[in-house]
């Protein structure tokens, strides 16, 4: 017997098409059968009165570090791009499914893996990315680690392009980062921190920039925070280069003030930048540089966040404020909702190649129905993350997670 819901009085909203328009929408047995007004739905059919809250397709995270599926599924978040950086890290076709075995028996999202760009991501021989990619992998990446050797990269790249494989690239040199923990800076000067220079993010995605010229590959740089990375991809995507890239929320609501006080919570990598830097970032959101907003979420114990700062480990909770924070600027007119929910839903599907982020006829029944102005307040041990670190306690902000839809399934209701 088939199962059927009809959802109603709904602000319908699709990024791909340019959809936004109040309809209703009809799922039969987890697939998207109907979009449109008045819809002839059959006998026994669930209704659910959406009352006017948006009804878009759920989110697509493309940094996560942790399979935490109740926490992405609060967030609205349907999809994980899980990082390669796990206890055993996936850099072989066996490792690839296993992660997607243990996400499709065990997960209430769907999980999808990235593969190690390198074996054992150390940086020195590339990785079997075609087998990881015919696995179930969406992508490569050594995650936190940059890939800085030139012709490893460059022989990846050429690799990559016999089967249009991404490569997601850390975007930080090493070497000019030794150390360093905070942006260099007046905060890092007046704290006695040491310091990254943007400098280190420059001078990888100018690399990047150019040997993905050199050998037409696809590459995506991860996590850019400063004003100078933004100018250099934008610079790349002027040129013609098929490069892409994503920001964090965390990048667009703090600067490296949140580090006074010594604010273990607010330490992540790459470091919070400067106001000038966090205020490019918003304005390559608004003109097109930059493709995805991601979480990532990377919550870390009390164990290893309440040390000294240099000791302290890096990662936030992010999964539960990635549509919250985003709509922030939504409401302060920085950048619409068309733009924002664009970069976490259509954009990460077309660059990994996934059916997924869209409202279509006949694909899966991933959705996110929210309240777009709704006020409510973070609250750290409201979260439903493993571990509670958020800089984010008790801020004011609006927008909340109504249903989360998987396959036509509630998995989070609020």
């Amino acid at each position: 017997m088939s199962t059927v819901t009809l959802y109603k009085n709904a602000r319908l909203i699709d990024p791909a098409t340019n959809l936004d328009r109040k309809g209703e929408l009809l799922v039969i047995d987890g697939i998207i059968a109907e979009i449109g007004k008045d819809i002839d739905a059959p006998k026994g059919t669930q209704v659910i009165d959406c009352r006017g809250r948006i009804l878009a397709p759920g989110l697509i995270d493309m940094r996560a570090h942790d399979m935490d599926a109740n926490s992405a599924a609060a967030g609205g978040i349907t999809t994980l791009i899980l990082q390669p950086d796990q206890k055993t890290i996936i850099d072989s076709e066996d490792e690839v499914e296993r992660i997607c075995d243990r996400a499709s028996r065990k997960a209430c999202v769907n999980v999808h893996p990235m593969g190690a760009a390198t074996k054992g991501m150390r940086g020195t021989e590339i990785s079997e990315m075609g087998s990881m990619l015919a696995a179930g992998a969406v992508a490569v990446s050594d995650c936190r680690s940059s890939i800085t050797n030139a012709r490893v990269m460059r022989r990846m790249m050429e690799y990559s392009t016999h089967f249009d494989g991404l490569i997601v690239n850390f975007a930080e040199d090493p070497a000019l980062a030794e150390n360093g923990f905070a942006h260099e800076g007046a905060t890092a000067t007046k704290l006695g921190l040491a310091g990254i220079p943007v400098e280190a993010e420059v001078t990888m995605i100018e690399r990047d920039a150019l040997l993905s010229r050199m050998t037409g590959a696809r590459v995506h740089i991860a996590l850019v925070s400063s004003a100078a990375g933004i100018d250099a991809v934008r610079r790349a995507k002027a040129a013609g280069t098929k490069m892409t890239c994503s920001v964090a929320p965390h990048y667009l609501h703090l600067n490296d003030n949140a580090l006074e006080g010594y604010r273990t919570f607010a330490k992540v990598s790459p470091p919070l930048r400067d106001e000038e830097d966090r205020l490019a970032l918003i304005a390559g959101i608004a003109d097109g540089t930059v493709d995805c907003i991601v979480s990532d979420h990377d919550p870390q114990s009390e164990d290893v966040k309440r040390l000294p700062l240099a000791q302290a480990d890096a990662g936030i909770v992010g999964y539960e404020t990635l549509l919250t924070l985003t709509l922030s600027h939504v409401h302060a007119e920085r950048f619409d909702l068309m733009t924002a929910l664009k970069a976490m839903t259509a954009t990460p599907a077309q660059l990994l190649g996934l059916k997924a982020g869209r409202l279509k006829k006949g694909r899966a029944a991933d959705l996110v129905i929210f309240d777009p102005s709704k006020p409510w307040v973070i609250a750290e041990s409201a979260l439903k993350s493993t571990e509670k670190n958020t800089p984010f306690d008790t801020l004011p902000v609006q927008g909340k997670v109504w249903r989360t839809i998987v396959g036509g399934t509630d998995v989070f209701n609020s």
